[in-house]
């Protein structure tokens, strides 16, 4: 999947080798390319070409246990909202695609019309579902993982006090610890030994509702 904060959706980093860049935004602000991206298949080509660097429809097809016709219109349907462009070279579904930027965003709070804040409310649900889908695919699995592996996963929460400003303060202080790592998602060549592919999850919201 295309990877996630909420204010709008940080993407993977892109992949593929050469010179290093810095982060690059796509930014939603139509409700029709808000609600062409809330695809669960969509999502995950946007993840793999962001971290796999370019593919054909048919590779992407062969990772994501999808057709290969399948692949091909959804990538045409990203591209059709600037996400993902043609790479050069090949035909048909052997033509490589990339994706345009490293990550993709968009305004939790829209632009206040009911069709953005409809649109905008779909994609962050498909978003939670997948995050969710991931976790309960890395439970099942981590028996079987290494202990050390087992030990650096993180599932827990802290409860705190802030106020709005602070909340986004802390954000962005996590955001600049990790991109400390960003280059190495750019760069294969700049990963060590043993690293992995790692969803980080970034989930706060006021939790002060109580039931009647």
């Amino acid at each position: 999947m295309d990877g996630g904060e909420v204010r709008g959706q940080a993407g993977r980093g892109e992949a593929g080798g050469g010179e290093a860049r810095g982060p690059t935004v796509t930014r939603l602000t139509d409700p029709r390319a808000l609600r062409a991206y809330a695809h669960p298949v969509r999502m995950s080509l946007m993840g793999l070409l962001r971290t796999e660097g370019p593919l054909t429809a048919t590779r992407a097809a062969e990772l994501l246990g999808e057709s290969s016709g399948t692949c091909s219109f959804h990538l045409r349907q990203l591209a059709k909202y600037g996400l993902v462009e043609e790479a050069g070279g090949g035909t048909g579904r052997e033509k490589p695609w990339r994706a345009t930027t490293t990550t993709t965003d968009w305004d939790a709070t829209g632009d206040g019309s009911p069709e953005t804040a409809a649109a905008t409310g779909l994609l962050n649900t498909i978003i939670a579902e997948q995050y969710f889908e991931q976790l309960a695919r890395w439970l099942e699995a981590s028996p079987g993982e290494p202990a050390e592996w087992r030990e650096a996963a993180m599932l827990g929460d802290r409860i705190l006090y802030v106020t709005p400003a602070e909340l986004d303060e802390l954000r962005g202080r996590v955001r600049e610890l990790m991109d400390k790592y960003f280059e190495r998602q750019l760069r294969p060549e700049l990963r060590p030994e043993g690293a992995r592919l790692v969803t980080w999850l970034n989930i706060a919201f006021p939790n002060d509702f109580r039931k009647p």
